[in-house]
Parts: C-alpha cells; sequence; structure tokens
C-alpha cells in the first residue's frame, strides 16, 4: 500500500512540474511578446518623430539647431545646415544623390536665402558668389562595364555683365566610351585621371573632364555674380552613377550652399532613429536649358 501511494506521488509531482514548465514557457513568451511590441511601438514614435523634425526644417527653410522638442510620447531635435557651403564644404564635394541617365543636378555658383529659396541677387558677406577659373566634374563608379559607362554634358550659365538679359550657357561634353559612340554624339574623350577629384563617402571615381570657363565663354569668371550655375546630365548609364564636383578660385573664393541638409533624430524610450535628408535649392527644369529668353516679356525662340 505504502508503495502504491509512493507512485501515486511521484506521479502527481511529475504532472505538476510538467504543467508548472508549460505555465512557466507560456508566461516567458507572454513577456517577450510584449518587450518585442513594446520596443517596436517605441521605435515607430521615435521614427515619426524624427519624420516631424524633417518636416519642419523644410517648412521653416533655415539654418538652425532645434532643441530637444516634444511630439506626442516621443521628442526630436534637428540640425539644418547648408550643405558642401563654404570652408566647412572648401571647393569640392559629392553630390549625395546617385543620377540615373537622363537626371542632371546643379552646382550653384550664386547664394540662396535659406528661409524662402530665392536668389538674393546681390553678392556680399551674407551671401557669398563663388568667383574662379576652371571646374573639375568626376563620375562613374570604377569597374562599369563599356557600354554602360555613362557620359556627361555640363551646362554653365554665366552672364556677360550685371544684367540677367546677358545670360549665356557654355556647354562641355565627355563620353569614356566614345571612340564607339563619337559618331552619334560627338561627344570628346575624358581624363583616365581622377586626381583632383572629391573623396570620401565611399566613392571612387572612373573618370574625369576639367575645363576652364573661359573655354565656354564665361571670360569674366573672375567677377561675382557672373557665374550662376553649372548643370550636369549623365547618360547612357544603366545604373545610378556618383558626381563629385571640384572648382578652383583665388583664396578665399568658396562655394555657396548647395541646398539644406538635414539630420533629425527621434527619440521614445529607449529607441532612436535617425533620418537625413538633402533638399537641393529650387531649379529651372532643364528642358528649359535649350530656349533662350528675352531680357523683358516672354520666351523666345
Amino acid at each position: 500500500m505504502k508503495k502504491q501511494s509512493g507512485q501515486a506521488l511521484v506521479l502527481v509531482l511529475l504532472s505538476l512540474s510538467v504543467v508548472l514548465t508549460m505555465v512557466l514557457f507560456v508566461m516567458a513568451r507572454s513577456v517577450t511578446d510584449v518587450a518585442v511590441s513594446t520596443s517596436s511601438e517605441a521605435s515607430v514614435r521615435a521614427f515619426s518623430a524624427a519624420e516631424a523634425g524633417v518636416e519642419r526644417a523644410l517648412v521653416v527653410g533655415k539654418i538652425e539647431t532645434v532643441p530637444l522638442t516634444a511630439v506626442g510620447n516621443a521628442q526630436y531635435t534637428s540640425t539644418t545646415t547648408g550643405f558642401a557651403a563654404g570652408a566647412v564644404g572648401g571647393n569640392s564635394y559629392n553630390y549625395p544623390v546617385a543620377l540615373s541617365s537622363g537626371d542632371s543636378m546643379t552646382t550653384w555658383f550664386v547664394s540662396h536665402d535659406p528661409a524662402t529659396g530665392n536668389l538674393p541677387g546681390v553678392c556680399n558677406g551674407t551671401y557669398p558668389c563663388f568667383r574662379g577659373t576652371s571646374m573639375t566634374v568626376c563620375w562613374g563608379n570604377s569597374g562599369t562595364l563599356d557600354n554602360t559607362t555613362p557620359a556627361i554634358e555640363v551646362s554653365v550659365f554665366y552672364k556677360t555683365t550685371a544684367a540677367l538679359s546677358t545670360i549665356r550657357i557654355g556647354r562641355v561634353t565627355a563620353d569614356p566610351y566614345y571612340l564607339t559612340r563619337q559618331g552619334t554624339n560627338h561627344f570628346a574623350a575624358p581624363v583616365s585621371s581622377t586626381t583632383a577629384c572629391p573623396t570620401g563617402a565611399g566613392v571612387t571615381y572612373a573618370f574625369k573632364t576639367t575645363f576652364a570657363f573661359s573655354a565656354v565663354g564665361a571670360t569674366m569668371s573672375s567677377t561675382a555674380d557672373r557665374l550662376q550655375f553649372a548643370r550636369v546630365k549623365m547618360f547612357y548609364n544603366t545604373t545610378p552613377q556618383p558626381v563629385g564636383i571640384t572648382v578652383v578660385g583665388p583664396a578665399g573664393a568658396y562655394l555657396p550652399s548647395q541646398g539644406l541638409s538635414i539630420s533629425s533624430t527621434g527619440t521614445a524610450g529607449s529607441a532612436n532613429r535617425k533620418v537625413a535628408v538633402f533638399q537641393s535649392w529650387p531649379e529651372v527644369p532643364s528642358v528649359f536649358d535649350y530656349a533662350v529668353y528675352a531680357g523683358t516679356g516672354g520666351l523666345t525662340k
């Protein structure tokens, strides 16, 4: 009888241990699920707060640092700076967006008002303008196949006098695959050496072309406000390719801001999320590069 009672007790204890193990497992899973759910929710709130910081910066449109600001159950802090501006950016920068075939980017030689995005039309300490002698455009990733190597067209917009009605366009072209495509596009060959190209950003350029501003007609490039901007357009590439710019000018002649660089960090609980945005200055659609404007009145061909 005692033997049977002992066996029954063992069975009861074994059953209780199994049930207890299952209960503990379910409880552990529940705690884990709650922790994961809470962490995911905090991450979403942090990301939304970071986005709110970017949206505010785009609306305000000025160079500033925003201290910790509450948004619901989260917070954000953001910093807006001028991209590639002044002595910090120097006269060399990597464009932050890779270009597909047909895409273009703009390098500005005159300043914008960050609050409005408009051109103030003056050159002074507040609104610096670049004046210089030459420009180098670097492009393409090393190792790109010949038949997908991008060609470029550089359009330099400049004034011959202080009047806007004297704006002219000078163009430079270059095609690494020129031996095959030159018969149809008549582009020039680039330079294989990539010295003077911008560094950093994990980019190793394959090609470059360098030209004097005077060679495209901008003979007054040493005078402030004569150079307006240069547009670089890419052709033939099947995948987006990087572009970098270097300009040469006298001491103290730096490029103005090329747009707004916004960095916003959102925080919710222990979660942190960061959003970075580049907002270029407004520009005329490239289709108008091939039209001629009259000094007053409408568009003329």
